[in-house]
């Protein structure tokens, strides 16, 4: 919650006693969106995906059908409590468009609730922008002043406010657009903007509270002035630009830029110095011009240099005043320069604070637009601005022999204001605080004793640090466009001497409030303290607060402090979940300047190099920085960016979200994302067709938890699987961990469903002779694992699986019987408890162990071009006793195997009770202790078969052959010599990995293995040559 303050408008108040309270005014305007029914999209079941026609109209029917404040509970036949679920997004500010960053946020927070209401939460998710005070006003002024050469003064308050009410309005509605366009779910019926009417009366009454409190005070300090702005702003709208050396700069609204990097010299007379003593003190600064309103210099107390100084003044030559030496160490720093320091205390913090230890008078010689007022000394150059003075400062110390010449190689960072690029200039303002020790030693206490969670835990120590730290917090601006501070200071025009010196405010929602108030200060001088209002609601805590860590402390720290106050120390979020900040394929910050700023609608929609180089055009970015951001993306996006859609996008940033602090997003992951879009797609291209064959079928999902017995291994297996996967995406969401779920949910479709389910289903399907139930076990069970992989991706990608979910019950009306849910949104997320029991890790085990051996016979049938449907013998040789036992898997589905490998027939033998001799066979390793060998003469009779029928010669295919099998040699033999190398390196045992080095040494098995079976087929090989010579 931010307050700003605005220039000062004088209401006169009718009393007996004379006086006037001071008011700011603002004017304020809203927007409603309004909404129209539409149709349920209905679409043809397209040959292969296309997001841009999948995605097209969903959004739009779910909003107007209610759906984004439904839940699953909703739709069940039995009715079942609703626990409330809220969530806020942090308000995007209108100071543009959102950019990947907050898609990231999007697409966390859309997952985490949408998952909610797949659970039967009821969930509101409420939207908002933010109007951002001096980012708005910063970037409008700038617009402006590029179109029409026109500053806000040249317009007036009330006209260039119209303009950002203009400017709001434009990008306000692009941002709610691109939210949209994210698919984000929120309740739209309670989107908020940080300037309408409810949070416009929110600010008043909260700074009025805490006023009350005691804990909103005025005082005037030094603060980052922004000059060009003519506001303070905060430390995190400060940008350090760092120079070494002699450096011009170009500052706003200056025709020549201003020199940086330059470190002067000038001296000091000591006033009475001693006979032979030290009779002048030269210091350094960087900035000549601030020494007008030097009231000291500084010394060490344990200089020794200086010892005879203590208490003696000094001469300012211009001013020709006195000014004392004080000892101080902690600003001095005896080694550096000459050991002796300006003391400057309006113009510099560090200053400041001496000057406040040494009771030194504070005077700035700067006003609020940078030029120099009566202060400094010198009426000729009051209204000069600060840097322009400089030359004016060197030619008078020259003039009088003060001036000891420069050094221009001087390292320093200069402070720049984020919003104007100007220099920022220390200046003593009168601002609003707020008392944050006590809010933060509660928010603080909150998370140690558990009742508000942060994740990840690493974080908890920043947590504590900054709130362990933390300084009162400046909540005033000086702006045209933001919230009006509602108080007033009291002036006194009747008897001045009885509050002489006595700055008097209060605080009211309208004047005839604050005049109630004046009346009670005047005669009290005290602060009643009442509640106002009462901050807490139905809503009230939210459950998780997702953002950016960047934010941690000045946003969602600065939240928990005054909810805490407001609600009575109630925690304000059961739990702060972080994601880490996105940067470029790089690992570089994304900027406007770099022209590495991705919008999430390129990405969804694609565009062309052209029109993103014509889209930096419309910035408000200098000519210069325009063509460096013109070559980076040309360097960057050569093709431009493809069209990869909002599931994509959304998939591929959560994936991100392992990474904890910076995530160097690529846009080649997310064009690999969407060929997983692509692959569910032909999961129900091929899922779709065989299902309809059995349209009276049940199909229903939760029929398999009491029919799986008596299945096929490979339907066992794959129940296994969806058990598996739904208990690691339950568990994903549950501990905040989406990444998680994400991969568990990928492998489960590509690797489970699309390349075994599939192949297995397919080839079982096709069997004129398969037994009916066991055909209608297989459909039921490919249908549960289409339905259960929608249900469990919708959270990341709602578009392509609300599609896919529609066509397939218009495809199957049966469906409709099973369910009430007009949406995929509202149909329940697959929980663990029921499907526990399908879990099965001896089954995964043993299915493991056989498509091991069926990879291995189809890599043997290859690597000797035989194709599948040739029979085989095939013998299993095992030197695995658990493997050969009576409940292993080589015994207990010995058929399957035969069928998987299309064997003529097979054997299982003990490698540990036969002792083959392998010189005639061809074989094919699986591990150290399994392996598949065919009779070689049976391989090359196939091959001859082959031969035969294309017309070569044994002689050929025997020549063939050999050469094939000794370039395979030769290529393990040269990869095993690499791999000694690398592994017999020094230091190998203590540099390299655990991991790494397990991997290296069960590569170095499999060579060697590898390395035997080719030569013994080598072997063979030329055995049956010599036979046939």
């Amino acid at each position: 919650m931010r307050f700003y303050g605005t220039m000062a408008t004088p209401l006169v108040r009718a009393n007996t006693r004379s006086a006037v309270l001071f008011k700011t005014t603002q004017r304020i305007v809203t927007t409603r969106l309004s909404s129209t029914i539409v149709p349920k999209p209905k679409k043809e079941f397209g040959p292969s995906y296309n997001a841009k026609v999948v995605e097209e109209g969903w959004y739009e029917w779910w909003n107007t059908q209610g759906l984004f404040r439904a839940s699953s509970a909703d739709f069940q036949n039995s009715p079942k409590e609703k626990k409330p679920f809220t969530m806020i997004t942090p308000p995007p500010n209108v100071t543009g468009s959102l950019h990947i960053g907050h898609a990231l946020t999007f697409s966390v927070q859309d997952a985490i609730v949408r998952w909610k209401r797949m659970n039967g939460y009821d969930v509101q998710w409420i939207p908002g922008t933010d109007h951002a005070g001096i980012g708005t006003q910063s970037v409008v002024e700038k617009m402006i002043m590029k179109e029409r050469g026109l500053s806000r003064h040249d317009l007036g308050r009330d006209a260039f406010v119209k303009e950002i009410w203009k400017w709001k309005e434009k990008y306000g509605n692009h941002i709610l657009h691109q939210m949209r366009r994210m698919g984000a779910s929120l309740d739209w019926k309670n989107e908020f903007f940080t300037m309408d009417n409810d949070r416009y009366e929110a600010v008043q009454n909260a700074f009025m509270q805490l006023f009350q409190d005691g804990l909103i005070y005025r005082d005037t300090r030094l603060v980052n002035w922004c000059c060009a702005l003519e506001t303070v702003i905060s430390d995190i709208e400060v940008d350090y630009k760092n120079v070494n050396g002699r450096t011009l700069l170009n500052l706003p609204g200056r025709s020549t830029p201003v020199e940086f990097g330059v470190l002067h010299n000038f001296s000091y007379k000591v006033v009475n110095p001693d006979h032979g003593g030290i009779d002048e003190l030269t210091v350094s600064t960087t900035r000549i011009e601030t020494m007008l309103g030097d009231c000291a210099v500084a010394i060490h107390p344990q200089d020794e240099r200086y010892k005879t100084l203590h208490g003696k003044s000094v001469y300012h030559p211009i001013l020709k005043k006195e000014i004392p030496i004080v000892c101080d160490e902690n600003l001095v720093d005896m080694e550096f320069g000459t050991g002796v320091v300006k003391i400057t205390p309006a113009h510099d913090p560090n200053d400041y604070a001496c000057a406040r230890r040494h009771n030194l008078p504070i005077e700035s010689i700067f006003d609020k637009l940078g030029k120099l007022n009566h202060n400094c000394g010198l009426p000729e150059l009051v209204g000069h601005d600060r840097f322009e003075v400089r030359e004016i400062v060197i030619e008078k110390l020259n003039q009088l022999g003060c001036y000891k010449g420069k050094d221009n190689n001087h390292v320093m960072r200069v402070a720049v204001c984020s919003r104007s690029g100007d220099v920022i200039e220390p200046l003593l303002q009168p601002q609003w605080y707020i008392k944050c020790s006590e809010l933060a030693a509660i928010s603080k206490k909150q998370v140690e004793n558990g009742q508000m969670k942060i994740v990840p835990d690493l974080f908890v120590q920043d947590w504590y640090r900054w709130l362990d730290n933390i300084q009162d917090w400046c909540i005033s601006r000086q702006l045209w466009w933001g919230h009006e501070i509602p108080a007033y200071q009291i002036k006194l025009s009747g008897d001045k001497t009885r509050d002489q010196g006595l700055d008097l405010w209060v605080v009211g929602s309208d004047k005839i409030n604050a005049e109630k108030r004046a009346v009670e200060l005047l005669q009290k001088r005290g602060y009643p303290k009442d509640t106002l209002f009462e901050l807490t609601k139905a809503r009230y805590p939210i459950q998780v607060m997702e953002t950016g860590y960047d934010i941690l402390f000045f946003w969602v720290a600065r939240m928990a402090m005054l909810a805490n106050h407001f609600a009575g120390n109630k925690v304000p979020f059961e739990t702060i979940y972080l994601h880490a900040m996105v940067r470029d394929a790089q690992g570089r910050k994304m900027s406007k300047s770099l022209g590495n700023v991705i919008d999430p609608l390129h990405v969804i929609e694609g565009v062309s190099l052209q029109d993103m180089k014509e889209n930096l055009l419309h910035t408000n970015l200098p000519e210069k920085e325009i063509g460096t951001s013109t070559r980076n993306l040309e360097k960057e996006y050569p093709n431009g960016i493809p069209p990869c859609g909002t599931d994509s996008l959304r998939f591929a940033l959560v994936q991100y979200t392992q990474q904890s602090r910076q995530i160097n997003l690529d846009i080649s992951n997310v064009i690999q994302t969407s060929y997983f879009c692509n692959k569910l797609w032909n999961l129900f291209k091929f899922g779709l067709g065989r299902l309809e064959q059995q349209p009276n079928l049940d199909f229903d999902s939760r029929q398999i938890l009491s029919s799986s017995q008596d299945l096929s291994l490979v339907n066992r297996y794959i129940l296994s699987r969806m058990a598996d996967t739904i208990t690691k995406c339950q568990n994903g969401f549950e501990s905040s961990r989406l990444f998680e779920a994400t991969d568990a949910l990928r492998r489960f479709v590509v690797e489970d469903v699309c390349d075994t389910y599939v192949e297995f289903s397919k080839s079982a399907l096709s069997k004129s002779d398969l037994d009916e139930k066991e055909k209608n076990a297989t459909l039921r069970i490919l249908h549960a694992c289409m339905d259960i992989s929608l249900r469990l991706a919708h959270p990341f990608m709602p578009f392509v699986t609300e599609e896919l979910w529609q066509h397939m019950r218009s495809s199957l009306p049966v469906l409709d019987t099973n369910t009430n849910s007009p949406s995929l949104m509202v149909e329940t997320y697959p929980d663990t408890a029921s499907f526990a029991k399908l879990h099965d890790e001896q089954v995964e085990d043993h299915f493991k162990v056989i498509l091991s051996i069926i990879h291995a016979s189809r890599s043997l049938r290859q690597g000797n071009q035989i194709n599948v449907g040739k029979e085989l013998p095939f013998t299993i040789l095992c030197d695995d006793p658990q493997l050969l036992d009576q409940n292993g898997p080589l015994k207990l589905y010995i058929n399957e195997i035969q069928n998987f490998v299309k064997a003529s027939h097979i054997t299982v033998l003990d490698a540990n009770t036969n002792s083959l001799t392998l010189d005639q066979w061809t074989s094919k390793a699986i591990d150290d202790k399994l392996k598949i060998l065919v009779p070689t003469r049976e391989v090359l009779k196939a091959q001859l078969e082959i031969a035969a029928a294309k017309g070569t010669d044994l002689g050929t295919v025997i020549k063939n052959k050999n050469a094939l099998l000794n370039k395979k040699l030769n290529k393990v033999k040269l990869d095993l010599e690499k791999l000694n190398i690398k592994m017999n390196k020094p230091g190998y045992g203590q540099a390299v990995p655990v991991a790494v080095k397990e991997k290296n040494n069960q590569r170095l098995i499999m060579l060697r293995l590898e390395q035997e079976m080719l030569q013994k087929d080598i072997n063979s090989l030329e055995l049956i040559k010599n036979e046939n010579a």
